[in-house]
């Protein structure tokens, strides 16, 4: 990653905070803001193979969370300029020593601080089933988006080869979640704030429905599955309909 240059700004001061509720939970140092190395190098390959050929790219992280997932994919995605969004105030001040520029901002409350067509990517890692209105959230990213330009959107898959199972079991499927006090009902332990589930044929609707085009949908390995299970599940990543988490590929129309 390069560049030092002022951000790209739109707005001097940070749109307004989230409802309190999922704000109070977000802000919360116990709940996890990162996920898997596996992600985050395959969605930066996938990223680095679509700018290949072009050099000082604006590619802005919305949803950085502490900045690890950009860590991990900086020695891909080299010759490039990444900028890190987030709301969370505490996941913020984490990521600002791994990506150095970082603002504060939201995408339901006002939008981004960022101007039009700024960016000539966005990555959009495991927050689409965090939020209230993705639909408002997808107009934003288009709007910072430079027509052609790139999304990189990972999610977790609710037609995931064990959620099948487990749904035929009766038993609540994993990623799913009925309370922000416990789990209830599915395997695991941790309480991640999950709003909304897409299957792979619902996210390529959704994404051309919202200004999206040339969707392209592959697979990624889920860090959470138990060890013994970890080879069936990246080889279930040969079918994106089945794998653990949905990497989508689209461009701005």
């Amino acid at each position: 990653m390069t560049g030092t240059a002022p951000l790209p700004l739109g707005a001097d001061n940070p749109v307004s905070a989230p409802p309190p509720g999922l704000r109070d939970f977000y802000e919360n140092p116990a709940v996890p803001v990162a996920s898997g190395d596996g992600r985050s190098k395959r969605q930066a390959r996938l990223l680095a193979d679509a700018l290949r050929g072009r050099t000082g790219q604006v590619i802005v992280d919305v949803g950085c969370g502490d900045g690890t997932a950009a860590a991990t994919a900086a020695p891909i995605l080299t010759g490039h300029r990444l900028i890190g969004v987030d709301w969370s105030q505490d996941a913020l001040r984490r990521a600002r020593p791994r990506m150095g520029s970082v603002v504060r901002g939201e995408l339901e409350h006002g939008g981004l601080p960022l101007a039009d067509g700024c960016a000539d990517a966005v990555l959009f890692s495991e927050i689409l089933e965090h939020l209230v209105d993705p639909d408002q959230a997808l107009d934003e990213l288009r709007r910072i988006l430079k027509p052609g330009g790139h999304l990189m959107l990972s999610t977790p898959n609710l037609a995931a080869w064990y959620n099948r199972a487990l749904l035929l079991a009766g038993v609540q499927p994993v990623f799913s979640e009925v309370s922000l006090r416990g789990i209830h009902g599915r395997p695991g332990s941790e309480v991640v704030g999950h709003l909304r589930l897409y299957t792979a044929r619902a996210l390529r609707s959704f994404l051309t429905a919202s200004g999206f085009e040339d969707v392209k949908i592959t697979g990624a390995p889920f860090h959470g599955v138990p060890r013994p299970l970890r080879l069936v599940d990246r080889a279930a990543c040969a079918v994106p309909g089945a794998a653990s988490i949905l990497l989508a590929h689209a461009r701005r129309r």
